[in-house]
C-alpha cells in the first residue's frame, strides 16, 4: 500500500516544523476519532483541535493537507467501502516503531471520541471497541520483533481498520426527526 506510506511520510514532514511533536497516527486518531463520535465534517473545527494538538494554528501548506485527510476520512466513514486506511508507517519500518504508531493512533483516537461524545450513552458493543482501542493503546511495548509480533501487529490493523465504523455507525448517523405530535 504505497499511498499510506507516502501519505505518512509526507505528514511527518510536514509536522517537523510545529510546535509539538506530534506524528501523523496522532493526527489521524485525532480526527477519526471524533468523525466517529459525530463531529462532523466541517472544516473550521478540525482545524481548531489540530491546532491544539500541534500547539500552534497551521499554516497553509499543513492546513491544506489537514483538509484532504479529513476529507479521506469523511469519503471512508460516508462511502460504501468497510475497512479504513490508518495511517501509520510503511511495513518496511521497525516494528517497535509501528507498534508506537499504533499505540498514539489509539490514544489520539481515544482524546477525539471522548472531546466530542462526551458522556452520551453508548452500546455495549461501542463501550467494548473503546476499551480495546484503551487496551491496544497500552501495547505498544509488547510487540516484539518476530513472526508472532508481526502477526499480532497485523490483526491489530484488521481490526483498527473496521472497528472505528461500529462507533461512527452508533454515534455519528443522522438523528432521525422527532414524530409530529398527532392532534387527537
Amino acid at each position: 500500500m504505497p499511498i499510506q506510506n507516502s501519505a505518512y511520510a509526507a505528514f511527518a514532514t510536514l509536522l517537523a516544523g510545529s510546535a509539538q511533536s506530534v506524528s501523523p497516527a496522532e493526527l489521524h486518531g485525532l480526527l477519526l476519532g471524533r468523525s466517529c463520535a459525530g463531529a462532523g465534517f466541517d472544516v473550521e473545527p478540525w482545524l481548531v483541535d489540530a491546532a491544539e494538538l500541534l500547539g500552534e494554528p497551521p499554516q497553509d501548506s499543513t492546513r491544506q493537507a489537514l483538509i484532504g485527510l479529513q476529507e479521506m476520512v469523511k469519503g471512508e466513514l460516508s462511502g460504501d467501502d468497510i475497512a479504513i486506511v490508518l495511517l501509520l508507517p510503511s511495513d518496511d519500518a521497525p516494528l517497535s516503531e509501528r507498534a508506537l504508531a499504533l499505540g498514539q493512533w489509539c490514544q489520539s483516537f481515544l482524546t477525539g471520541f471522548g472531546l466530542t461524545a462526551g458522556d452520551r450513552a453508548l452500546s455495549s458493543e461501542a463501550v467494548e471497541v473503546l476499551q480495546d482501542l484503551a487496551a491496544i493503546a497500552q501495547v505498544q511495548d509488547s510487540l516484539e520483533e518476530s513472526e508472532d509480533g508481526e502477526s499480532d501487529y497485523m490483526e491489530v490493523m484488521e481490526y483498527l481498520r473496521v472497528a472505528p465504523l461500529l462507533l461512527f455507525t452508533e454515534c455519528a448517523k443522522p438523528v432521525p426527526p422527532a414524530p409530529k405530535p398527532s392532534l387527537h
